[in-house]
This record gives C-alpha cells, sequence and structure tokens, in this order.
C-alpha cells in the first residue's frame, strides 16, 4: 500500500482564493485567480483536468520538480471593443498557478499534456511497481 501525505489546508487555499479572487494576489503575489481542477485514476495514469476557459496553450507551463506538478499561466485581458460598455465582468483575468502533490508511483519522466476546448489535460502515467508479496518467515 502506497501512503500519501495529506495536506488538507493546501487543497483548502484554491477553493478559498476563487471565492475571493483579491486574497491570491495580496497572500502570494503570484495568482490573480484559481482554476478549477479535477484529477482522477485509471488502470494505467493519473488525470488532471484544469478548466482553463479563453487561454492558449502557449500562455500554459506544465512543470515537474521535487514530487510535484505545477500549473501555471496567464489568461490576458481581452482588448477593449469600441462603443461597448461593460456593466459586469465576472471573468478572471491574470496570472494563474496550481501544484498536486505526485504519487509515489506517478512516471514523472513521461509526463504529457493538452489543450482543447478550454481544458488542460494532464496525463501522468503510473510506473510498473511491484505490488509487495507476502512471505512467510519461520520462526526458530
Amino acid at each position: 500500500m502506497n501512503l500519501i501525505q495529506w495536506e488538507p489546508f493546501r487543497e483548502l487555499m484554491p477553493a478559498a482564493w476563487r471565492r475571493w479572487p483579491a486574497l491570491s494576489d495580496d497572500f502570494n503575489g503570484k495568482a490573480g485567480w484559481t482554476p478549477s481542477a479535477d484529477i482522477s485514476e485509471t488502470d494505467t495514469e493519473y488525470l488532471i483536468r484544469a478548466e482553463l476557459p479563453s487561454v492558449k496553450k502557449e500562455d500554459v507551463k506544465v512543470t515537474i520538480e521535487n514530487g510535484m506538478i505545477a500549473i501555471e499561466g496567464e489568461r490576458k485581458y481581452e482588448k477593449e471593443v469600441k462603443n461597448e460598455k461593460f456593466h459586469r465582468v465576472e471573468s478572471f483575468q491574470g496570472r494563474f498557478a496550481r501544484s498536486f502533490l505526485l504519487p509515489e508511483d506517478a512516471d514523472d519522466e513521461a509526463v504529457h499534456a493538452e489543450s482543447k476546448d478550454g481544458v488542460l489535460t494532464v496525463h501522468v502515467p503510473k510506473t510498473k511497481v511491484a505490488k509487495p508479496q507476502s512471505k512467510h518467515v519461520k520462526v526458530a
């Protein structure tokens, strides 16, 4: 059995920042908004799907360092439209960052990502780890 250290506050903070985006800028000076992300698993890989509407793939960076995978980038401000006056703007703009702890069986050398229809999908293959076998030890 693999043990994964759970850090509950790491997962709670981005949720709080989504509700009060100004906290993110003030707190760490790095991100202006936090995209939603879903993490799932198949028999062969882990999948991270991050919602990045209106973000070009050239504006996204995925890095792996010290057992963490980070997704960073920027949703750039739209050009002003002449003769158009906004009454309400709810879409977030600016820099974003998310990071996740990789499981022990993640093959960080084979990670790849794709962006389609405003969703970034990061594929993290699993390594072929031998399952621990039970061994009977004779007591003398």
